[in-house]
């Protein structure tokens, strides 16, 4: 039987797809990277499997007690807390080792926090990079930060709440002008979207923060818009009718120009 590794919700528990829940229903075991959390997923469907931990701590350990059992034909499921394990999480080393072994491995899809963020943002290009998450270290986060400046498409990072707003500041004193947005709590009850420049994100983000977060970056090209039109988009929306405020606030969602910049330049 091969190995199967399952996606789960991100967020939202009805976020799982049919497939996932035969598998976990029909596996002799289920792995998972914490069994309180995978608990909780398969009761609130009506599903019973047996569950062993297997998270970065006992990942090597746990990969070689597993593989004699997947080599003798044992139907073994991996998932992690949220989304498919491997990317961010435990499970690409028993895939490999699966793999050496000659085992087959089948991966079911589902909910992804990289996409899900990237389509909420607006801020879709040709092009998209998954970053992982963030440097803790300032310096090495610095020098990521200049590394992404050059590159044309969009960013996919995650953080965690407690570094964003130090994050924020430091990847705005590097391209202020960016297009960003911060994603909280996705697919959750209080899911949050902000959108604007990182230099808008950072003032905005000062303060504690709580929750799952994911920040997107817009592409380099859109990091740098013609001023001078976005100016007069602003002026075209106040003879419309439209507050001043409120017109800035628009034109820099959709521009990346700083909100006050447009703002200040518009009266």
């Amino acid at each position: 039987m091969p190995l199967a590794v399952c996606a789960t919700p991100i967020g939202n528990l009805e976020d799982v797809t049919l497939r996932v829940l035969r598998e976990l229903a029909e596996a002799d075991l289920v792995l998972c990277e914490d069994t309180r959390r995978t608990r909780k997923l398969l009761e609130r469907h009506g599903v019973r499997a047996q569950l062993l931990s297997y998270h970065q701590h006992n990942e090597a350990a746990r990969t070689a007690q597993v593989l004699p059992r997947l080599e003798a034909g044992e139907r073994i499921a991996l998932v992690s807390d949220a989304g498919l394990p491997g990317v961010s999480d435990p499970g690409s080393r028993l895939v490999r080792a699966a793999r050496d072994a000659g085992a087959e491995v089948t991966v079911l899809p589902g909910a992804s926090a990289v996409e899900t963020a990237l389509v909420a943002s607006g801020l879709v290009d040709d092009r998209y990079q998954f970053a992982g998450y963030l440097p803790r270290g300032e310096g090495a986060l610095t020098a990521l930060a200049e590394e992404l400046r050059a590159w044309p498409g969009a960013v996919i990072a995650f953080e965690s709440p407690q570094r964003l707003s130090r994050s924020l500041r430091v990847l705005a004193r590097v391209s202020p002008d960016r297009p960003a947005a911060v994603c909280r709590e996705l697919t959750k009850r209080f899911e949050e979207v902000a959108v604007g420049s990182l230099a808008e994100l950072a003032e905005r983000f000062e303060g504690d923060v709580k929750g799952e977060i994911t920040i997107v970056l817009g592409s380099a090209e859109a990091a740098a818009p013609d001023a001078d039109d976005a100016v007069a988009a602003v002026a075209e929306l106040v003879a419309a009718g439209l507050s001043r405020r409120r017109s800035a606030d628009l034109v820099a969602r959709l521009t990346g120009v700083a909100r006050n910049k447009l703002y200040q330049a518009s009266l």
